[in-house]
């Protein structure tokens, strides 16, 4: 088939919101839809914009007539987190999918377009007094995006992950079919809950088109509790004399600056940091638990009514390494202490946030003026070290010369098991292929 005949056929399929993205006059002509990613291999021919479920089936549909390998965006905030896609032919975009669909108050779930993003959702869902737990660590996310990198924030200590508030999905398929499952929907897919099979699959399994969330009251009151700490075993000591108590915290959170290092610098010494608590509730309860936050947290610990710099951000610019670190609660101070002799050996600087409670963290690092054998160096030796904190270490994104030099995904367990789930979901691998671990 054509060019003209493949453009007329997504035109068809979403009511004449297609395009021909292949030159640069088309592009300058429709920046909002141009995906541009300097580290794929290739960029993309078309973008069609589905403005329905049933648009974005029909869509698929065309695609697998005409073999075409397709790649979902939204925000298009992380699209450059994961393995470049071996091939692109055609994204769907999802802004056109940007409809809360429903909002239950009474019941604390609400039904989102995918394309929603979660600060347009926070605003429609906080003027009835409730939250999707979600934080939007990068601006501009969407719901479908969250969804497909599995994205959390400070919050998920409390309330959990993506994952954990994802109640119910539509999901279309590579063949364009649509199946659904849980929350405000009938039918299911026997064996698989699709919303959190769908949760962090960076878009292989399938179009998510709509979720289904459970929701929260906005707490009336809160205060964040912070406490400078010197190393790696005083900010361990003061997460755990948090967790274990009565405050019953939102989110426990490290933030630990870059120490600078130089290639003749090999002090493994950990930088100092902040442990920040983030308490909510009633004014009453939250000023008692404040009170019980300072105390164990010690002498030298403050009270803001507002977050701190960077909370709930990446500690990354976008030119720079970032890696989600996961480690067991009891195994902070030994991942600190790796990151600290790690950053030693490679002679770079690596900053570390997240969530210390909840053992989910992030690791930056600047790039542009590092060697990229360096880096790869630096994630190997924490890959190295990770069972002695029972965690994992994953690379979100990086410049190309970086990606090159260093596994992104690393060794991660159940992946025979993921490649038969892809396999019977897209046989043909036309979603998203290579992308997710082990060229899924």
């Amino acid at each position: 088939m054509s060019a003209v005949d493949i453009r007329d056929a997504l035109a068809k399929a979403t009511d004449g919101h297609a395009d021909r993205v292949g030159d640069a006059e088309q592009v300058a002509g429709a920046p909002a839809s141009w995906p541009a990613q300097p580290s794929w291999p290739a960029q993309p021919s078309w973008v069609a914009r589905p403005g329905s479920t049933d648009e974005v089936a029909e869509v698929l549909r065309v695609a697998a007539e005409h073999d075409l390998r397709v790649v979902a965006r939204g925000g298009g905030s992380k699209l450059d987190w994961g393995v470049p896609p071996e091939r692109v032919d055609l994204i769907v975009d999802t802004s056109r999918l940007d409809r809360v669909v429903e909002h239950a108050a009474g019941d604390l779930v609400t039904v989102v377009e995918a394309g929603v993003r979660l600060s347009t959702l926070a605003e429609r869902l906080g003027a009835a007094g409730q939250r999707l737990a979600l934080d939007q660590t990068v601006p501009g996310a969407t719901v479908g995006g969250t969804i497909a990198t599995a994205a959390s924030g400070p919050l998920r200590l409390l309330y959990g992950g993506v994952r954990d508030l994802v109640i119910g999905a539509t999901l279309v398929r590579a063949d364009g079919a649509v199946t659904k499952s849980g929350g405000k929907v009938v039918k299911n897919v026997a064996g698989y809950d699709l919303g959190k099979l769908a949760c962090g699959s960076y878009g292989t399994l399938g179009v998510v088109t709509q979720a289904a969330f459970r929701l929260h009251p906005v707490p009336p009151a809160r205060a964040f509790v912070s406490l400078a700490v010197e190393d790696a075993a005083a900010a361990h000591a003061a997460v755990q004399r948090v967790l274990p108590g009565q405050v019953v915290p939102s989110a426990v959170e490290l933030d630990q600056p870059a120490a600078p290092r130089t290639a003749g610098e090999r002090s493994a010494a950990a930088p100092g940091g902040t442990v920040t608590v983030l308490l909510e509730g009633i004014p009453e309860g939250v000023a008692a638990r404040t009170r019980q936050a300072v105390e164990l947290l010690g002498a030298g610990s403050t009270v803001e009514s507002d977050p701190p710099a960077g909370w709930g951000r990446h500690p990354a610019g976008p030119a720079d390494l970032l890696a989600k670190l996961t480690t067991a609660v009891g195994g902070l101070r030994r991942l600190l202490d790796a990151v600290a002799q790690a950053a030693a050996d490679a002679g770079l600087p690596v900053a570390v946030r997240g969530s210390a409670g909840a053992g989910v963290l992030y690791a930056g690092v600047p790039a542009a003026d590092a060697e990229p054998a360096a880096i790869a160096r630096l994630v190997e030796a924490l890959r190295r070290a990770g069972p002695s904190w029972s965690g994992s270490v994953v690379v979100l994104t990086a410049p190309a010369a970086v990606r090159a030099a260093v596994d992104m995904w690393g060794p991660v367990p159940g992946l025979e098991l993921m490649r038969r789930v892809k396999d019977e979901f897209d046989p043909g691998h036309r979603l998203s292929p290579g992308r997710f671990v082990g060229g899924i």
